[in-house]
């Protein structure tokens, strides 16, 4: 190993993983790896071992062109392939007078290449019956379980290993003895689970890379490859595609616990995903050749397309049969128009969709149990502090309480869970519970003894028993299926749906009810304001013939009374037309279109003669404001009504005085109105807009419902409109539209 690589300090589950196998800088000893620069061919580094293989020394080899070994056709066709960025083939060399078979294969700027001997030449005719007959051994298997014994009597017959396994990997990565073939003297090793940490992540990845993997000599001695660092990159070589790199120290001290002399190990894929391992193992040194490796490769190639072809179909029969209840029990959801009722309380139940303890359906926070469940106010619990915090909308677990400690107090009824949050809200879901299945699982070797550090040999180092080990586990349940997990997920989606559709026709029924009740108001108001003005009319005149023909001949408190009707008439019409604006304003229509609003203001200022009515107050405009875009008529009451406001509250100032202009801001185009009148506190700033809010005062006239007509009319025109202002120290309204 590179002096710079070092293992882990603390030595724990995942010190394994952490093991730089793919860096490792050696080799086995049964071929020659040699590395060149891609770019020219030079070879830059070597195994040491070449002068045994070859007959060169490394000193002849380092630094020469790569066809002083090979061939100038093989030579020239490697390096081609190179620049061409094209797929290698393999090449068989004689190198004195000895067969070899050469794969290159490229990792980084470097060009390796794996050269083996081939000690006794492939025959066609024979290669060609193991294939044939791999073929239809294995496409004969009805079922998984038949494949996998298959395949392990297969290989052992052609490959002649003293053991064959099949091993196949869980959830966590535990591996589990599925099928074997063995030589009758052996002890079986059928049925025995070995922990993830024996198979350590990074090996998994390599499997997935170099799909056939041969340990020639458990008892061999490294090849250092030399010089250890590469001369182009000054890195060791990467030899995570080469078929000759080295094993790590642990490993090799792992099988030879095992009493394992030699291996061969090949990758079983399932799907795209590394289902399980094809193990051989033979208590004596073994070299299987790289034509023979191709048959091996072929050999899990078949296995792992039957294996896909059987899951699938399994999958898909079981998807289909799920799918029969999905459908019932949405079915009877429609029909009772409930959806606890159709999942819980009609013929087909939301437990029957797969095995199960019991289910909780939660609606609105209101939860309906089925079956054997936790408690309501543990599941409320397990929603609230758990379920409701996970990012994804559906979760599942065999043992619940390795992430949610407290389902310990009801492991009997839900060790393990499946839920499904429903619709967009956080307390809707339907969760399925599973009970503890207390299992007995026999073991290779005790799983707690992992590896532990070696002061003297200064690396980890394996576990040394492998003999059978019993443990009961308790608190886990039966694993949710793919096709358990799928039709959850389905349901859920097929009840978020009804969720929103009946959410829709809520929201469809209040708005019906709300127009209803917005003509209907319209209707009120409209009634009302002509039923007011009526016996209105009939104050103010009797009020003006009492003024007219009788104001002198009354006391001063009778003249009084005159007076104050008169005036509250005037108020009262003002608030009743003011209310009728204001309705009106909803049901209004825009008219969009582009006005000045400089010839806007100067008409306002006209109808209330500013002059003659306020000939103190300074008025500034600034000149060619941006035109405006919209309803001209809503628009000029907007001014009308803010003119209004900062002439009135501005006029009993010392030097009264009014600005109108605009400004940019956040890219739009900002009018204001500025005065120095008598200001409000700024707390007030939001609830001025609001209905009859009036904050400046008894002094002033005024109904409390012109601001609230300007932001109604500005909010319809998707603007907004806001106010600074200080007691005694004027006021500023900004609006855009």
């Amino acid at each position: 190993m590179p002096e710079n690589v070092q293992y882990p300090e603390k030595v724990d589950l995942s010190s394994c993983e952490k093991e730089p196998i793919h860096i490792i800088g050696a080799t086995q000893s049964h071929g020659v790896l040699v590395s060149c620069n891609k770019s020219t061919g030079e070879i830059t580094q070597i195994g040491e071992n070449c002068k045994d293989i070859f007959g060169i020394s490394a000193e002849d080899l380092l630094g020469k062109d790569l066809d002083v070994l090979l061939d100038a056709n093989s030579s020239e066709e490697i390096k081609g392939t190179v620049l061409g960025h094209g797929v290698f083939e393999v090449k068989e060399a004689v190198i004195n007078d000895r067969d070899f078979v050469v794969i290159p294969h490229i990792s980084g700027e470097n060009l390796i290449l794996d050269i083996e001997p081939v000690d006794t030449k492939k025959n066609s005719f024979d290669f060609q019956k193991n294939l044939s007959s791999l073929l239809n051994t294995l496409s004969a298997s009805e079922t998984a379980d038949e494949l996998c014994e298959d395949a392990a009597k297969t290989t052992k017959s052609i490959f002649g290993y003293d053991r064959v396994m099949i091993y196949k990997f869980d959830e966590e990565w535990n591996g589990k003895v599925i099928a074997e073939e063995k030589n009758e003297n052996m002890e079986s090793w059928l049925g025995l689970h070995y922990p993830a940490s024996d198979i350590p992540k990074q090996a998994r990845e390599l499997f997935l890379k170099n799909r056939v993997r041969i340990i020639t000599d458990v008892n061999y001695s490294p090849v250092e490859i030399v010089p250890t660092l590469s001369p182009i990159d000054g890195k060791p070589l990467d030899l995570s595609n080469s078929k000759l790199r080295a094993v790590s120290p642990i490993h090799i001290e792992y099988l030879q616990n095992m009493q394992v002399g030699a291996s061969l190990t090949a990758a079983l894929i399932s799907n795209g995903k590394l289902w399980g391992l094809l193990a051989c193992h033979h208590s004596e040194a073994k070299y299987i050749n790289y034509y023979q490796r191709q048959t091996c490769e072929f050999l899990i190639q078949i296995f792992s397309n039957e294996l896909s072809l059987k899951n699938s179909n399994s999958f898909v029969r079981n998807v289909e049969k799920l799918d029969r209840f999905s459908t019932k029990l949405i079915d009877q959801v429609n029909q009772v128009e409930n959806i606890k009722k159709g999942l819980i309380h009609s013929t087909v139940k939301v437990t029957d969709l797969f095995p199960c303890s019991g289910a909780a359906v939660v609606l609105g926070g209101k939860i309906k149990l089925a079956g054997n469940t936790p408690e309501k106010a543990q599941v409320k619990k397990l929603i609230k502090n758990f379920l409701a915090k996970k990012k994804d909308s559906l979760y599942f677990s065999r043992s619940l309480m390795q992430e949610y400690p407290v389902a310990e107090t009801f492991k009997d009824k839900g060790s393990g869970i499946l839920s499904i949050r429903l619709g967009q809200g956080e307390r809707d879901f339907i969760i399925w519970f599973r009970p503890e299945a207390v299992q007995t699982v026999d073991w290779g070797g005790n799983p707690e003894n992992k590896a532990t550090y070696d002061k003297e040999k200064d690396r980890l180092t394996p576990r040394k028993s492998f003999e059978k080990w019993t443990e009961e586990l308790t608190g886990v349940a039966d694993a949710w299926k793919d096709f358990e997990i799928n039709a959850a997920r389905k349901l859920g989606e097929s009840v978020s749906y009804i969720i929103l559709e009946n959410q829709k026709k809520e929201i469809d029924t209040l708005n019906n009810q709300l127009i209803t009740a917005h003509n209907e108001l319209e209707l009120f108001s409209q009634g009302l304001s002509h039923d007011l003005k009526a016996p209105l009319r009939g104050i103010d005149g009797y009020a003006h013939i009492l003024k007219e023909d009788h104001y002198a001949d009354l006391q001063k408190e009778g003249q009084l009374a005159v007076d104050t009707i008169l005036s509250s008439v005037e108020e009262m019409q003002d608030l009743i037309d003011n209310i009728l604006d204001f309705a009106g304003v909803s049901n209004q229509d825009i008219r969009k279109m582009t006005s000045s609003v400089n010839n806007m203001i100067q008409d306002i200022f006209v109808s209330f003669n500013v002059r003659s009515n306020y000939p103190h107050t300074s008025i500034e405009v600034e000149e060619n404001m941006p035109k405006i875009v919209g309803d001209k008529r809503m628009l000029s009451q907007i001014w009308s009504n803010l003119i209004t406001n900062a002439l009135k509250y501005s006029e009993r100032s010392k030097d009264p005085k009014i600005e109108i202009g605009s400004k940019n801001i956040d890219r739009k185009t900002v009018y204001y109105v500025k005065d120095n009148g008598v200001g409000f506190d700024p707390v007030y700033s939001e609830k001025i807009f609001d209905l009859f809010s009036r904050y400046s005062g008894d002094n002033y006239k005024g109904t409390g419902i012109g601001l609230a007509i300007v932001k109604k009319i500005i909010e319809k025109h998707d603007g907004k409109i806001w106010a600074d202002s200080e007691l005694g120290k004027g006021t500023t309204f900004y609006f855009y539209v």
